[in-house]
């Protein structure tokens, strides 16, 4: 994809700027983006979809990556418009869908296909996103995803540190989750008020299948942090103490403690007690 004008200069003469009400911040940084694709792995000749696209910044590198069919999905009309010219300059291999990707059925998109996912995420939809993709079917393969910093620790968070919580066991039960690009803010047009930082989520081959309950058990253990399971748990059951029990869970344990294959066993027992 060479021959294209710099992309401030494009955004500059077309008046475009980035909405803070859809979460944007445009990354516009090459060397950024040529970083975040190769986090992907080899993606020649592989579909990849893309949420938010924007200004096409990671869309250009994902392209130069040899991604095909890449799929953008863009809510903010003006760059559905904008990223034109690349589509057809991609031979076909970009193709841009007006949507939103909150409420997009992508295995209807995709057919299918198993397809990795590569997307500088809107700060304001990047964990809802997450959440419905770690549920997704055979069709979602490996993510490459940038989050704000924090959103990232949460992901990758271990028992026992601040950041640790429903996130951090929602991702790892499906997948291993690991930090692999820090971004400063500067590198965003305009600049977040935090850093950013890539997050790579791969399957594991034991990839844990009850999201939906385990959601269920982590919102109630999580949802008063400072109690006892005992009684943080009273919101799911009213016999929490013989849940935890059947867990091999001390009572008094918190939350912040107890590790994956612990929320794991607390949530197999408590879909087997429940109605």
């Amino acid at each position: 994809m060479t021959g294209a004008p710099p992309l401030r200069d494009a955004l500059k003469a077309q008046g475009l700027f980035a909405r803070k009400a859809l979460g944007q911040h445009f990354l516009l940084d090459e060397t950024i983006c040529a970083r975040i694709a190769a986090a992907a792995g080899d993606l020649r000749a592989k579909p990849v979809l893309e949420i938010g696209p924007g200004p096409g910044g990671l869309t250009r590198a994902l392209l130069n990556a040899g991604a095909d069919p890449l799929f953008a999905i863009e809510k903010d009309a003006r760059f559905v418009d904008f990223l034109q010219p690349l589509a057809v300059g991609s031979e076909a291999r970009l193709r841009i869908i007006e949507a939103d990707a909150l409420e997009i059925d992508e295995a209807a998109l995709l057919s299918g296909a198993r397809t990795t996912i590569v997307a500088n995420l809107p700060y304001n939809v990047g964990t809802p996103l997450l959440v419905k993709w770690l549920k997704a079917g055979p069709w979602r393969g490996d993510m490459v995803l940038m989050f704000q910093k924090e959103v990232a620790e949460r992901i990758v968070a271990q028992p026992g540190e601040p950041a640790y919580g429903r996130l951090a066991v929602l991702a790892q039960a499906r997948c291993a989750a690991k930090m692999v690009l820090r971004v400063p803010a500067g590198a965003f047009s305009p600049p977040p008020k935090v850093d950013s930082a890539v997050v790579h989520l791969t399957d594991k081959p034991d990839a844990y299948a009850h999201l939906d309950a385990l959601e269920r058990v982590t919102a109630a253990a999580f949802g008063q942090r400072r109690k006892m399971l005992r009684s943080a748990l009273k919101t799911l059951t009213p016999d929490s103490e013989r849940l935890l029990h059947a867990a091999s869970i001390e009572p008094t344990a918190r939350a912040e403690e107890i590790g994956l294959a612990g929320f794991l066993a607390l949530t197999e027992a408590w879909r087997a007690g429940a109605p």
